[in-house]
Parts: structure tokens; C-alpha cells; sequence
């Protein structure tokens, strides 16, 4: 007899075919790693699974040896063995809970994965559909591929050891406690529970007549399967089962015996049962230690007894055992944990305690079963076959590119039920303002739309997200906060989001006159990464900055420069009108920079709120001061675009942080820029070393970023700081941080201080209010800045009221209203200057004794002589722009600008100032103290600009227009299988040149880039919340008098980077592939190209002939004054009836069909110059009322024919009708 000691000394408390787990103990017995030396013609591939040796094994029938092993994880230690019983598959489960199978004799890996996240496998079943998976509390079922068919956790406290399937359907499950579970698989719930004595079933077996349970306490017992009473009971051995098995009318056993003192020792008595008579037979002795037992009835009833060490024997249970049936698994000095028979009974399956599974067979073609179905394979793997996938392909589908799932946290799909327990989300409760201003028709109850959620979206946590919306949960009763978002009734109404509604003619019924009143033009907020319209405002009313990038002009396609110069242009024109800035954000979205910067924001974070505009707001203005410096050094001179030339152009490379330029960067090579001589402050950068060595570095800084004191953990209140001390802390700023030193040679404290050479003449200050923090900063500051000025006010004698002094009109004021030359204050008491901290000027001097010198100066106030000697300037506050808080939408920004004299004297001659609110295409005059006035609680400072005084005199304030008759000249197409074959137009020659009221035909057609979205009324009716964005895809113009009337002089295809996402060609013509250099036939330029044609034909002075004309400059971003536009759908048009299209008209007045299957832009230019002819005609012709009768006829016949052209007339004409032909040459002819 063996002693349980000489096995492994876990064994003894944990035998692996009872309990399963390991613990502790068992880990220093496990080498995780396989040793070469012992693997004897085993060989691991580089997947991690062990193929045969070199050497073919030869079989003998009858006789099994080892056919192959594999290894799912080194290390750890297989749990459970199980031959499927349906497919010809091998599967094991480890100690952690990871399960493998393997397909055929060969095991080649057919799947793997994660069936327990913290438990080891214990037993598997297989069924017909999936694999049943038991571990401690938890009985999980998987697809054969790994897909989670049903998980069903156990009770608390249950130790769960084997299961047994008692028909298709139901199965028992038992373990270490006194009940034993039966469970219906189709329901997947439990369906009976029978009790049972301690310590519980540890092992299940079943024949036709009985139903067998093994317990650890070395009894056997025979239960009635319908009511699980005992019948019978065997007292097998004295101290713990180990295995037992059952065939025929045998029996047998295997186990532990009790030896006093000395604890458990492996029993070699195999202990066999006859059960016809329901008593003992002859003990079997054996020559291995046995740990688990199998019959295998193939030509007689075999026994197979395993030991732990690897020994395998077979013998009769009746006869006597032989020495020379005994083998030997090669488990590489690895302990066997589980073993399993096939059901064919060819293959047996050994798992170990290094990850590794023996097959073993008496035939080198083995089958599972007896009759196997067909397994189904994955997919193969299709990566290495794609095709070569050419990124730049406009119309290359992102979805033929594999994602690799690379995170390695758990899916949801594989959590625990009891981690991923079902909870209903409550309904949100009804908004107060919607149950509040609800009409009940019946028991339908209809109200407007507070829009004070994101459509379509609940918020998960609703409590937290209430709590969130700024604490105004309630509705106010006062008559100011019960409007439609009673959230901000403490923000007045001009400072909040302003949104466009939209109808069923779009934009033309939207009275933008009454958000302003004045002549200054707003801009659209629809756009994506319109959050910066306010800072295009800022720059635009610097004078230096409008005329520097009004005459500025280069070749490169997307500069922020040249699109600024056109939208200024825009501006300038406008007299009130909205603008819109699309060609600048377009380039703007295109700049690797600003992507890098995280400045171009998602639709989804402007919708949702999600961006913090404050923080986002800062640095797009450090990167467009930087932006604009480089641009404007790149080009000197004026000098027309070329687009064909500027894509062989190297990207330009930057080596200097955003809005930090060195001396020795690129970009000081070609001189110092207007940005650079506006905005650039010399600084000397100081680190001094604590071995005294100091390093000074100079560099040019376009803006300045606030430092606030660190407040001492001690003081319960804030001190008191002036803002002008605050200023200079942070532009001479000290510091201490680690740095590199080179006479140390490694990282050392470091003492930074910078101070600055020269004063900027336009001081751009970055707040830096991005906490709560620095919101209570300002808060205290305020708060003492208002206690000192009422302590003032209190101390001087009240002041006489004088006179206002007289009106003076300027054209800033509409209808004859009067403005006061100095805007609106006359006397500024102490109540205007709550929440006030920044002082509205500044006097700055650089001495040489005590360096830079900040103070607060007197508004009106100017220096002294002396003071101007020494160098001193005063600086004005010009520009402040705030965040103006809101918890649902992310709020939005706005821009305080004051309008200095210098832009009233260039429009209208006359000397005013007045401070303004831009709030996209809301413009109000303000106060200059609500300029400055920062109520952190709803309106937090971003960025602040401080203007030298008179600073505007030292720069050429005029603007030279950079674009000349040149671009109109031949250019090259982008499409590189374009033919001079295909051309479409003629160029203008030089004697054709357009003058002043020469007539041109044109039209355009558009692509769509995002979709339109809309919602639907509670009366039916459709509402636009976001008009589609559509982008120019082509531009035709021809010729309106002269011996080639009607010949086209430009047919430019716009080439696009973005993605088109209806090309409406039953509308434009435009076919998926014309707008693609690489494949496209057509005459392709870029949209800047094109743009200075229009430009340069607008600025000469002629006259465009088309129809809806309006809305094709509105997408090609053009502003058109109205003399010279002639639109055809006006000039047909009575007062409030239909719009009529080009072509009714043309088939109602030039009997032409045009535009049958698509619509080409030549085509309808011509018809639209064909049409302006016809109604001079008509016009010259006769009266007006004449005109009136021939449209009253007009409109009569649409209504007949429902405005559609009768089938009849729309045969054999089309865009090549004899007719068209011969009112127009064609191009060829010429």
C-alpha cells in the first residue's frame, strides 16, 4: 500500500476529481514552464499547441498510446475533460475559468474563451444546441463558438461539484451542501430541490435502473431518480471517495482508506459491486494508486485506473490485474487533475497540472463517436487576401478596414447576470414649463418645445443630472424667468444662445432685424465650429488686422489668411445682414494643427454641450494668432491663387509651440509679420540653476495666459489683489520646476523668471478661469473692487448733473435714431461697477530700474510729457469675451468689442465710440461697465484685449485689392484625365475683359454634406432644426453679349475633401467620381480658385443673370449686392403667390425643354440669360400692366397643368433640342 503521502501533499485535503479547486498549497507544485528535456517527440508551435514529434507514432489495435497534446495555458492547471458528444471535439476548462476546444485527432484549436471570470471549470456537458459549463455557484451555457446562450447563478453559499443530464432537457445538479438541484434547460430555472446529507453529491453516475450519487464520506448510494430517496447504499471506503464508474451490472470504485494517526492513504483495492445482488464481489488489487476509474467496454468490460502521477492501467474487473498493462502518460513531471472517455471509447483525455491535455487512442483514425454531425467552421480569416485599399479614394467604404478589438477589459456581453441585474430607468419628469404652458384639446394636452433636453436622448442618472442644471430646478414666479428656459432666468435674454428658425422658405422669412438694429453684420451659428464667431468679430474690428488679411493673397488652398480677408470683405459690405463664415471653417477644419489642438469639435459635443467653450475659446485664440503670423510671412505681394500648382507644395513644418515663436524658428527668417508687430512681445526666458548656471532664451509671445496666487491653506479668506498686479506676475513670471541642466548634466530645480523687452501695441490676455477656483477669484476680487468704489462714492460730494450733450446720427443707427457720440454713459456710479474687477486702461512702462510697471489708469485721462518720455503707454480694454455658463447646452460665447473712431472715420467720417455685444447675429449697444462686469455664477472671462492708445496711426490702414483680370486667365484642371477634347468652356481673352454692367450668365449646383434635421410639431407639421449643409460642386458662367453670347468662360468642377453624402444627381448632374482628381473628366479647381473668378467679375461691376441666385451665393459664401443681380424667379414672380421654376418657364415662353433627366448647369445659365432677354422684351414692349397680364397668364396655365411640363412637348427635345441649339453656339463650333 501507497501512503497518501507520497502524492502530492495538497491531495490529501483537495482530491481534484471531488473538490475541484486548487488552493495556495497546490502552486509550488506547479512548474509553469515545460521542460525540452521531458517533452520525449512532443514539439510546442509557436501557437501555444503541442503537435506530434518528428517521430510517427505507430498504433497497435487494442493498445492506446498517446496521439497528441496540446496546451491551452502553461501553467494552469486543467480542471475538467470532456469529449463532445455531437461533434468530434475536444474540451477542457482550467482553474481559471478559461475553456478551449479542440477539433479532431488532430486538436487543432476550434475556439477558446472566458466562460468564469473568477472559478474554475468543474465539469462539462455537452448538448445539442451548446455546452453546459459548471463552476462553484454558476452554471453558464455557450455556443460551441463561445457565444453566451444563458447564465444562471446558484445561491448563496453553494459549492457545486457535478451535474448529470437525466434527459434532454433537465438535468441535477449537486455539490458541497445539503441539497441537490434539478433544472429544466428549456426554462433555465429551477424546477425541484431535494435535500440531501452533509457533506453532499460530489460525484453522479446513471444506468436504465438507477441513479447513483457519490459523497465524499466514501459511500455510494442508490437514489430513486423521481423522488431521489435512497434504495440502496454502498459504504465503499473508510475515508473519501475518490472515482467510481457503472456498466452492466457492475460497480466499481476507487479511494481513499483512513489510517489512524497517519491521515488518508490511496487505497489500491478497487472495490466492485454486483448490483443484481446488491452486495461486494472481489476487491481488485492494482499496481497504481488510482485517482480516477473508467470502464471502456469494447470487446470486454475494461477497466482504465489513473493515478495522479500519470500511470494508466487496464484491467478486468473480475480477473486479476497484469503488470504489463500498465502505461505511462507523459505529463512532464505535471500531475493529472481530469480525465474523460470518449463515447466511441477509442480516445481517452488526460488534463495536467501544467495547462496541458494528452490525447491518447488505439487507432491512429479515431472518431469521438459513433456518428458525429458535421461541425461548422468560422469563417477564414479574409485580412491577408483584401485588396490594396487606397486611403485618398473619396469613395472608399471606412468599413472594408478591420478594427482589432484591443482593449483587454471584459465585454458587457460577458458579465455575470448578477453584475448586469436588470433596472428599469425611470421616465424623466415632465418638464414644469411644458405643464405649464399646455393647451388640453380633449385629453390631448399640446405644448411648445422648452428645448431644455437634447432631442431623442434621456440622461441616464436623472437624479444626478437635475442636480446638475445649476441648482434652478424650480420654475421662478417672477415675470422674467417664465419664458421658455426658465434654467437662466438670471441671464438677460441678449446674452443667451441665439438659434435660427427655420420655414418652409428657409432663411428668407427670418427677421434678423429685430436681434439688430444696428449696420454691423452678424454671423450664423448653424455651422459646425461656429463656437469662434466671436472671435472672428474681435478680429475683424481691429483695423490693423482687417486690412492686413483684406490685402493679403497666396496660392496655398486652405489659408485661414486669405478666407479671412474674404469673409471681412463680406462684412464690410453687409448693411446689417447676416454673413456667414463657411469657406474659413471649412479651410479651418483642414488645418492638422487645429485637429492636434483639439480645436474642430463633433456635432455631438456642440449638440450635447459636452466642449468647454471657455477653455476651447483660449486656445483657438492662441492658434489663430499664431496661424495668421506664419501665413502672412509665407507670401509677400499680392499674387493670384493657382490650385493646380499648390498641391505639389510640401507641407509647412513648425518647430515652436503654439503662439511662442523663437528667433531662430522658420518663421523669423522672412521678417517680422504685421501679427508679429501688432500682437509679438520680445521675451527673455531666464533658467538659473542652483550651480549657478543661468540660461537666458529669447522668443517672440503673440499673448499672455493669467496666474492666480496659490491661496495659503490657513487663510480662510482671500486677500485682496489688484488686477494690474495680478497682470504683472504674469507676464514677468517666476517659477520653479525641474529642468535639464548641462553643467549638471541632469534634471535639476530650476529657477524660470521671464521678462519682457517691449510693450505689444494690442495686449491679448488668455483669463484661464477653468475651475471653480478661479471663478472664486474673480468672485472675491469683484466684491472687493465694488466695496472700495461705494467707499468712495460715499466720501465725494455728489457731482451737478450736466447736460447730455447733443445726438449725432451715424450709420450705426437705423431709422433716424439718435446714438450719443461717446456711447452711453455719462456718469458711472459705484451700483454700474458689481462685479467689475478689471480696470477699463492701464499704464505700462518698462523702466530699466524696476523693469515692467503696471497700474490701473483714469479712463479719460492722458499722459503727461514726462510720462511719455519715459516710455510709458496707456492701454484701453477694447475686447472682452465671456463664457456664458448654461449646464444643458454647454452654454455659449459672446464678445464685448468696443468700436473704435478709427472705423467710423474710414465709413462714414465722423468720430464715435460705443461698446457692443456680438452674440452671432445678435448685435446690441452696451454700457462700458457691462463690458467689464464678469457675474461668475453665469458669465465667466476668457480672453481680454487691451489696445495701446492711438496705436492704429503707425499702420497703412489702406486696402489694396490683391485680386487682378489674371485669374480669369487658362488654368490647369486637377483631374488627371481631363482632355482638352471635353472642354466645356472657352477662357475669356484679354479684349473680352468684363467692365462695369456687362451681363453674365450663371448658375451652380451643389452636393449635400450632412443632412437637414428636423422634427415633427404636435400638429403635424415639420420643423428644421438644422438646415442640411450643402457645398458647391460646380460653377458655370457664360458670356451675356458680344458675337459669343451664351459660350461659357468658366465650367469649374469643385474639388472636395469632405464627405459627400448625397451627390442630388437627379438635381445637379454631379455623378459620384467628378469631383475625384484621380478619376474625374471634368474641369476640376479648387474652391478658392473658383471663388476669385466670382470675386474679380463682383468687384469689376458686372451684372449676374440667373435663377435663385440667391441661395447659390449664399452656399458659395458670397455676398452680392443687389444691383448687380438679376434673378429670373423674381422677375416672373407676383406678390405672394409660387415660386416658378426655370423650367416651366422656359417651356411656357422659349418653348424649350430643358433640364429632362438631370439638370446641367450651361444648359440653365443660357436659359436664364434667354429668360432675362424675354422680359425685356416684354417689359419694352408694352405698359406694366401688360407684364402683369402675361404672368397673370403665366400662373393660370401652371395651375392647369399643375406646374409640371406636359408629356406631350418632352420627346425628342432635352439638352441637345434643335431649338437650345440654335439660340446658343455650342463650345465645339467655336
Amino acid at each position: 500500500m501507497m501512503n497518501f503521502d507520497s502524492l502530492d501533499p495538497g491531495m490529501g485535503e483537495y482530491s481534484p476529481g471531488l473538490h475541484g479547486p486548487l488552493d495556495g498549497g497546490m502552486e509550488p507544485s506547479m512548474d509553469p514552464h515545460l521542460n525540452p528535456n521531458m517533452m520525449q517527440g512532443v514539439e510546442l508551435d509557436p501557437e501555444g499547441l503541442a503537435g506530434p514529434g518528428p517521430d510517427t507514432v505507430h498504433l497497435m489495435e487494442g493498445m492506446f498510446s498517446e496521439l497528441h497534446s496540446a496546451v491551452s495555458e502553461v501553467g494552469i492547471p486543467v480542471t475538467a475533460t470532456h469529449f463532445d458528444l455531437q461533434e468530434e471535439m475536444l474540451w477542457m476548462g482550467n482553474h481559471r475559468g478559461h475553456v478551449t476546444s479542440f477539433f479532431g485527432p488532430t486538436m487543432g484549436r476550434f475556439s477558446s474563451f472566458q466562460a468564469n471570470a473568477a472559478d474554475d471549470i468543474r465539469q462539462i456537458q455537452s448538448l445539442e444546441t451548446g455546452v453546459l459549463f459548471l463552476s462553484k455557484a454558476n452554471l453558464k451555457c455557450h455556443t460551441r463558438g463561445g457565444l453566451v446562450m444563458f447564465d444562471y447563478p446558484m445561491d448563496e453559499g453553494a459549492d457545486m461539484h457535478s451535474l448529470l443530464m437525466t434527459d434532454n432537457n433537465s438535468l441535477i445538479m449537486g455539490g458541497f451542501q445539503n441539497y441537490v438541484v434539478e433544472m429544466d434547460l428549456n426554462t433555465v430555472q429551477e424546477t425541484q430541490k431535494f435535500t440531501v446529507d452533509l457533506p453532499g453529491v460530489a460525484i453522479m453516475r446513471q444506468t436504465g435502473r438507477f441513479f447513483f450519487c457519490g459523497h465524499t464520506s466514501g459511500r455510494v448510494t442508490l437514489r430513486d431518480l423521481r423522488s431521489f430517496k435512497t434504495e440502496h447504499e454502498f459504504d465503499a471506503f473508510s475515508g473519501s471517495l475518490s472515482d467510481f464508474d457503472v456498466h452492466g451490472n457492475l460497480l466499481a470504485a476507487c479511494g481513499f482508506s483512513s489510517r489512524g494517526m497517519n491521515g488518508l492513504a490511496c487505497d489500491r483495492f478497487l472495490m466492485v459491486y454486483d448490483l443484481r445482488m446488491m452486495r461486494a464481489v472481489t476487491p481488485l488489487q492494482v499496481h497504481v494508486d488510482p485517482l480516477f476509474l473508467r470502464f471502456i467496454p469494447t470487446y470486454t468490460s475494461r477497466l482504465a485506473i489513473i493515478s495522479q502521477t500519470g500511470q494508466c492501467q487496464f484491467c478486468e474487473p473480475t480477473g486479476l490485474a497484469n503488470m504489463a498493462d500498465i502505461f505511462h502518460v507523459n505529463t512532464v513531471g505535471q500531475l493529472l487533475m481530469s480525465f474523460d472517455v470518449s463515447a466511441s471509447k477509442q480516445a481517452l483525455a488526460f488534463g495536467d497540472s501544467g495547462g496541458c491535455v494528452h490525447l491518447w487512442s488505439d487507432a491512429p483514425e479515431v472518431n469521438f463517436n459513433d456518428y458525429s454531425r458535421e461541425t461548422e467552421f468560422a469563417l477564414p480569416c479574409l485580412v491577408d487576401s483584401l485588396p490594396q485599399l487606397d486611403w485618398n479614394h473619396d469613395l472608399l467604404p471606412i468599413s472594408l478596414i478591420p478594427m482589432p478589438l484591443t482593449s483587454t477589459e471584459h465585454l458587457l456581453s460577458e458579465w455575470s447576470t448578477a453584475q448586469a441585474a436588470p433596472s428599469p430607468r425611470r421616465a424623466p419628469p415632465v418638464d414644469p414649463e411644458i405643464l405649464r404652458t399646455m393647451k388640453t384639446v380633449g385629453f390631448i394636452g399640446y405644448a411648445a418645445n422648452p428645448r431644455t433636453r437634447p432631442r431623442n436622448q434621456v440622461p441616464y442618472k436623472i437624479k444626478d443630472v437635475e442636480l446638475n442644471y445649476d441648482n434652478y430646478s424650480e420654475v421662478p414666479e417672477s415675470p422674467q424667468g417664465r419664458d421658455e428656459e426658465p434654467h437662466l432666468y438670471m441671464v438677460p435674454k441678449k446674452y443667451r444662445k441665439v438659434t435660427i428658425k427655420y420655414s418652409k422658405l428657409g432663411l428668407e422669412d427670418f427677421d434678423f432685424k429685430h436681434y439688430n438694429r444696428t449696420l454691423f453684420a452678424g454671423l450664423e451659428p448653424h455651422i459646425p465650429n461656429a463656437y469662434c464667431n466671436c472671435m472672428i468679430h474681435v478680429l475683424y474690428f481691429l483695423e490693423p488686422i482687417r486690412c492686413l488679411v483684406q490685402n493679403h493673397l497666396c496660392q496655398k488652398e486652405f489659408c485661414l489668411a486669405c478666407e479671412l480677408g474674404f469673409l471681412f470683405h463680406m462684412l464690410d459690405l453687409s448693411r446689417g445682414g447676416p454673413c456667414q463664415a463657411s469657406n474659413f471653417l471649412r479651410a479651418f477644419r483642414t488645418i492638422p494643427e487645429a485637429s492636434a489642438l483639439g480645436l474642430i469639435l463633433a456635432d455631438s459635443d456642440e449638440q450635447t454641450g459636452k466642449a468647454r467653450l471657455g477653455r476651447l475659446i483660449q486656445s483657438w485664440n492662441r492658434f489663430i494668432l499664431t496661424q495668421l503670423h506664419q501665413e502672412t510671412q509665407e507670401q509677400e505681394g499680392p499674387q493670384a491663387y493657382r490650385g493646380a500648382s499648390s498641391r505639389s507644395e510640401p507641407p509647412t513644418e513648425r518647430a515652436f509651440p503654439v503662439g511662442v515663436v523663437t528667433k531662430h524658428s522658420s518663421l523669423g527668417s522672412s521678417g517680422e509679420s504685421a501679427i508679429g508687430k501688432l500682437f509679438g512681445c520680445e521675451v527673455e526666458n531666464s533658467s538659473l540653476c542652483r550651480c549657478g548656471k543661468e540660461t537666458v532664451r529669447s522668443s517672440l509671445t503673440l499673448l499672455f495666459t493669467m496666474h492666480y496666487p496659490e491661496q495659503n491653506s490657513q487663510e480662510k479668506t482671500l486677500k485682496e489683489y489688484d488686477f494690474a498686479e495680478i497682470l504683472k506676475k504674469s507676464i514677468c513670471l517666476e517659477q520653479s520646476t525641474q529642468a535639464w541642466c548641462e553643467n549638471c548634466e541632469k534634471y535639476q530645480p530650476t529657477v524660470q523668471t521671464r521678462n519682457i523687452r517691449c510693450l505689444p501695441d494690442v495686449l491679448v490676455i488668455n483669463c484661464e478661469v477653468n475651475s471653480a477656483k478661479e471663478a472664486e477669484f474673480w468672485k472675491v476680487q469683484a466684491e472687493y473692487a465694488f466695496n472700495k468704489a461705494k467707499q468712495k462714492e460715499a466720501m465725494e460730494p455728489p457731482k451737478p448733473k450736466e447736460p447730455p450733450p447733443p445726438a449725432l446720427p451715424t450709420e450705426w443707427c437705423l431709422d433716424g435714431e439718435d446714438c450719443n457720440p461717446n456711447g452711453f454713459t455719462f456718469d458711472t456710479k459705484a451700483e454700474d461697477l458689481r462685479h467689475v474687477w478689471i480696470p477699463l486702461s492701464l499704464k505700462m512702462c518698462i523702466s530699466k530700474s524696476q523693469g515692467l510697471e503696471i497700474c490701473s489708469w483714469p479712463e479719460g485721462e492722458e499722459l503727461s510729457d514726462a510720462e511719455e518720455a519715459e516710455g510709458a503707454s496707456v492701454y484701453d480694454l477694447v475686447v472682452t469675451v465671456p463664457h456664458v455658463l448654461d449646464a444643458r447646452t454647454g452654454g455659449n460665447l459672446i464678445a464685448h468689442i468696443k468700436v473704435g473712431e478709427t472705423y467710423h472715420q474710414r465709413k462714414e467720417g465722423v468720430t464715435h465710440q460705443q461698446w457692443y455685444l456680438f452674440n452671432d447675429f445678435l448685435i446690441e449697444p452696451i454700457d462700458k461697465t457691462e463690458a467689464a462686469a464678469f457675474d461668475v455664477s453665469w458669465k465667466v472671462p476668457a480672453i481680454l484685449y487691451y489696445a495701446k492708445r492711438n496705436y492704429h496711426t503707425k499702420y497703412d490702414l489702406r486696402i489694396k485689392n490683391p485680386i487682378d483680370a489674371s485669374v480669369l486667365l487658362t488654368e490647369a484642371s486637377l483631374a488627371r484625365k481631363q482632355r482638352k477634347s471635353h472642354a466645356t468652356f472657352i477662357p475669356l481673352m484679354v479684349s473680352e475683359m468684363p467692365q462695369a454692367g456687362d451681363l453674365v450668365g450663371l448658375d451652380a449646383e451643389f452636393v449635400t454634406l450632412n443632412q437637414e434635421e428636423a422634427e415633427l410639431r404636435s400638429d403635424g407639421t415639420k420643423s428644421t432644426i438644422k438646415p442640411s449643409q450643402m457645398s458647391v460642386a460646380r460653377i458655370t458662367c457664360v458670356r451675356g453679349q458680344g458675337a459669343n453670347e451664351g459660350v461659357p468662360f468658366i465650367d469649374d468642377y469643385i474639388s472636395t475633401q469632405e464627405q459627400v453624402v448625397d451627390y442630388l444627381t437627379q438635381y445637379s448632374g454631379i455623378k459620384p467620381g467628378d469631383l475625384d482628381a484621380k478619376i474625374s473628366s471634368k474641369h476640376l479647381t479648387t474652391l478658392k480658385s473658383t471663388y476669385l473668378k466670382l470675386r474679380f467679375l463682383i468687384d469689376t461691376g458686372v451684372r449676374f443673370a440667373g435663377h435663385g441666385l440667391q441661395k447659390d451665393f449664399r452656399v458659395i459664401n458670397l455676398l452680392v449686392l443687389k444691383d448687380q443681380v438679376v434673378d429670373t424667379v423674381h422677375l416672373f414672380h407676383l406678390p405672394r403667390k409660387r415660386m416658378i421654376s426655370l423650367r416651366f418657364l422656359a417651356w411656357y415662353f422659349l418653348e424649350l425643354n430643358i433640364q429632362g433627366e438631370t439638370h446641367d448647369s450651361i444648359e440653365d445659365a443660357r436659359t436664364a440669360l434667354a429668360m432675362y432677354r424675354k422680359y425685356l422684351e416684354l417689359s419694352n414692349g408694352g405698359a406694366p400692366d401688360e407684364v402683369r397680364k402675361v404672368l397673370k397668364g403665366l400662373y393660370e396655365k401652371g395651375r392647369q397643368l399643375d406646374w409640371k411640363v406636359p408629356e406631350s412637348d418632352t420627346g425628342d427635345q432635352g439638352q441637345g433640342s434643335p431649338k437650345s441649339a440654335a439660340v446658343f453656339p455650342s463650345v465645339m463650333g467655336l
